[in-house]
């Protein structure tokens, strides 16, 4: 299987890793395998590297691109959001690195039957976990309007959303919405023409949001953040890519909190919250992709690399 996926900031990724040959390293979005097989090449035989993937074809498809080095190498799927309970089933208590790569892959995007793109005819799936029953036809044929309008809102940041939902809202009374192509449709209908011609896609939005619904996506990273930092060892790094505007935030805002948790007032002289900061942001702005790998990989120039540094006691 070619699974066709393009890692995104790979050489900025890992050189902000500081890999050490024998250290403990974790790939919470597998994918592909891109970064992971960097990371294991820079491993000497003492080293480990977990892999962790809901999709089952990333873990299928990344399992043959690391095939020779099963001896440091353990695939896991599961949801990065899990990485506690994985670890700790590992035996391992803590990680030199930690590699988050969010969003949809290009594999998943690229395999028309997944539901991802509004680019293929395909029925509306979305799932990144096929284990999942719930798809993107139960949210867009199953919420009401006012859900609707929120996940639009929220997670799409869709400005014509109340719309959107309406009229996805009359096209199903008369007949249930199966396919991206009908999804297509109804959200052009719902634009008006001056604002579909400029801003992309006009689908774009729609699909991001829906895709994140479905997900959980956003819940996760935030969840999982503080968890991560937790688990690395003194020294260790957190490297995470996002590629809208939410993650980013998600992402600025939880290394914010773990570098300065304090939430006595300014004028305090001294900290009496025992809040006490579990390392440093390494990335006071985001590192962005170069211009050759946005000329190479257009789905690169949306990325933002963030890295956090866990405090050496």
């Amino acid at each position: 299987m070619d699974f066709g996926h393009v890692s995104v900031l790979l050489e900025e990724t890992i050189e902000s890793l500081n890999i050490k040959e024998d250290g403990i390293y974790v790939d919470g979005t597998l994918g592909g395998g891109g970064h992971s097989l960097m990371i294991a090449r820079r491993l000497s035989k003492r080293g480990r590297l977990i892999g962790i993937d809901r999709d089952g074809e990333a873990i299928e498809a990344a399992s043959d691109v690391l095939k020779e080095y099963t001896d440091i190498f353990t695939p896991v799927r599961s949801n990065f959001d899990r990485m506690p309970e994985v670890l700790e089933q590992l035996g391992i208590e803590g990680a030199d690195g930690i590699v988050l790569d969010l969003g949809v892959s290009s594999h998943q995007l690229d395999t028309p039957e997944r539901g991802f793109s509004y680019k293929n005819d395909a029925p509306l799936d979305m799932r990144m976990d096929m284990r999942q029953t719930k798809t993107a036809a139960d949210i867009v044929n199953g919420s009401s309007k006012d859900e609707l309008t929120r996940i639009l809102k929220e997670y799409g940041e869709e400005k014509f959303a109340s719309s959107i939902a309406s009229c996805i809202v009359s096209k199903r009374e008369k007949a249930h919405i199966k396919t991206t192509f009908e999804l297509n449709d109804i959200i052009r209908s719902a634009i008006p023409e001056r604002f579909r011609i400029k801003g992309g896609h006009p689908s774009k939005r729609t699909f991001q949001a829906i895709r994140i619904a479905i997900n959980g996506e956003l819940e996760s990273v935030e969840k999982v953040i503080p968890e991560m930092i937790d688990l690395l060892k003194d020294g260790g790094r957190l490297c995470i890519i996002t590629f809208h505007s939410l993650e980013d935030r998600i992402v600025k805002n939880a290394f914010k909190k773990a570098e300065s948790p304090c939430t006595c007032p300014p004028d305090f002289p001294v900290c009496v919250c025992g809040k006490i900061s579990k390392g440093k942001v390494i990335t006071k702005k985001p590192i962005l992709p170069g211009e050759e790998e946005m000329e190479i990989n257009p789905r690169s120039k949306s990325a933002k690399l963030r890295v956090f540094e866990k405090k050496v006691n």
